[in-house]
């Protein structure tokens, strides 16, 4: 059997993978469980000169040279996370090492959010349901439009923006995209028809976030962007704050005119005096539209599945290349 090791802090652990996920990974491969070791090269490199994969998720260490040397028989690196910037470096990408993620399993909920959200936006649901606990009566709040017919602008056509987009083509709805990776061809694939930023946000009722956080995005979007939003438009943002120009947003947001569900900010939480907690157009959640609760252990059968496809030399489902890292979050 081929000798794997989990490293990944013990809560990340307990939080992707369960014991049952556990078992079963330890009847396909020899696994040693170095939760305990994680940040502590020399404890770990009696282990990690026989390590060929490398089970791991949140709080995984980097992969330097150091790392690296100490490893002369990985193979594999199956993270059970998204984002795995946080941990590749130059020198692993010189070394022939499979990389996979599990942002495909991490992408669901995202989705799922991002769609409760533009149906509550539009429906004014938390507007109506606050005017209920105050007022002790029904009144339907105003600028009420619904989904019908409405026009919903995805920027970032990857796993989270797609898998919207999608999910999108069965309501009555008419989708736009922007995405510099976006060909036509794809975009009549996911039934969307390509635009710019600006004109996305001057015609649609909903423009939701979904770009990579990278140098070429951060503070793509402007107080300009949101000033020319249509009245009661709303706003979701999923992504990461760092791509929005927050004090320019806020400046738009006190006004009134629009609403947002904002489950990211910069810096993350914002500071306590922040307004963003208060204003009565915002919807401010604290980064759950990501895995959260069982949902994590979607994340745990994915390596699950390419631990099985790497041991049987089929190709993985989900492989991250140097390449990838141009765009990707």
């Amino acid at each position: 059997m081929k000798k794997a090791i989990l490293l990944l802090p013990r809560d990340s652990r307990d939080s992707i993978y369960s014991a049952e996920q556990v078992a079963e990974i330890g009847k396909l491969v020899e696994l040693t469980d170095c939760c305990d070791r994680v940040g502590k090269l020399d404890e770990l490199r009696p282990v990690l000169a026989e390590t060929e994969i490398i089970l791991s998720g949140w709080g995984m260490m980097p992969l330097e040279d150091e790392f690296l040397a100490a490893a002369p028989r990985l193979r594999a690196v199956l993270y059970g996370a998204g984002s795995v910037r946080g941990f590749v470096t130059e020198e692993f990408w010189r070394r022939d090492i499979l990389l996979t993620s599990t942002y495909a399993a991490n992408a669901v909920p995202v989705i799922e959010y991002t769609l409760a959200a533009i149906v509550f936006g539009l429906k004014r649901f938390l507007q109506a349901a606050a005017l209920t606990r105050e007022e002790r009566t029904f009144r339907v709040p105003p600028g009420v439009k619904g989904l019908y017919g409405a026009k919903v602008g995805i920027i970032g056509a990857g796993m989270v923006g797609g898998g919207v987009l999608r999910r999108l083509n069965d309501y009555h709805v008419e989708t736009f995209c922007t995405d510099p990776y976006l060909s036509e061809e794809r975009a009549r694939e996911l039934g969307t028809r390509r635009i710019d930023l600006a004109e996305m946000f001057r015609i649609c009722d909903v423009v939701s976030l979904h770009a990579a956080s990278i140098p070429s995005t951060a503070g793509m979007i402007t107080g300009r962007h949101f000033r020319s939003m249509k009245e009661g438009a709303v706003f979701i943002n999923t992504a990461r704050g760092q791509i929005v120009r927050e004090g320019e947003m806020i400046d738009v947001l006190r006004e009134g005119g629009i609403f947002a569900f904002i489950d990211v900010t910069d810096p993350e939480p914002p500071e306590r005096s922040s307004i963003l907690y208060d204003l009565p157009n915002v919807f401010l959640t604290p980064h759950l539209a990501g895995s959260a609760g069982d949902e994590v252990h979607r994340q745990g059968d994915d390596v699950l599945e390419e631990l099985r496809r790497f041991l049987s030399g089929k190709p993985p489902r989900y492989p991250v290349t140097r390449d990838m890292m141009e765009w990707m979050a």
